[in-house]
């Protein structure tokens, strides 16, 4: 999902830094002294599992966590993003600078999107927390997929070309992450309802 320099033209990633650095501001406004520590949390797992990656072209395929990013931070998780992001750009040259933008939005979108399910359907008790948080780990990372492919073709439409089109080749790829974030998010907030329910925000 480390989208790579040189990859999108100047306006996409004029109009992606823009868009991510005013999300990024807005997370910082909303953002509360007692959420530092669980958002160094998060920023720490998520620098640590997006750096296995499996390169497809100008992109890769790697653990995205949208789910469990966006319950357990909301509207702070950009900030996680995008630190981990910024680091893993400057210390082992993984992803851009220049793309650095369109990366946070990458996941930072299907967090927050995440984030407003889980507590929509949580709230009305319809289903089990547990298939909820499953659900939100698949819808994150088939709204990642998603964004990233109308990122590329925006930018051009060889990415699109060919049986084997790296558009291709990355939905492929993404299709066993599907299954895998779907039982991490579900179990990683089975066990934090359990144990620190704390942890797990409340309001929206």
């Amino acid at each position: 999902m480390h989208l790579s320099d040189g990859v999108l033209t100047m306006p996409v990633v004029t109009v992606t830094t823009v868009v991510a650095g005013s999300l990024i501001a807005y997370s910082l406004k909303t953002l509360k002294q007692e959420d530092i520590p669980k958002i160094s949390l998060m920023t720490a797992t998520f620098f640590v599992l997006s750096l296995i990656s499996i390169p497809i072209g100008p992109s890769s395929v790697h653990p995205l966590l949208c789910g469990l990013l966006g319950i357990m931070l909301g509207w702070q998780s950009p900030v996680a993003i995008f630190i981990s992001l910024l680091l893993q750009a400057l210390l082992f040259q993984h992803g851009g600078l220049t793309t650095l933008g369109a990366n946070t939005l990458l996941v930072s979108v299907p967090a927050i999107l995440c984030y407003y399910f889980f507590f929509h359907f949580n709230k009305n008790k319809k289903m089990s927390q547990t298939v909820i948080s499953g659900l939100s780990g698949l819808i994150g990372v088939l709204l990642a997929v998603l964004i990233l492919i109308a990122t590329l073709f925006i930018t051009s439409s060889y990415f699109s070309e060919g049986s084997l089109s790296v558009i291709k080749l990355l939905v492929i790829g993404h299709i066993p992450l599907l299954f895998i974030e779907t039982l991490l998010t579900a179990f990683i907030i089975n066990i934090l309802v359990k144990v620190r329910p704390e942890l797990i925000l409340r309001k929206i």
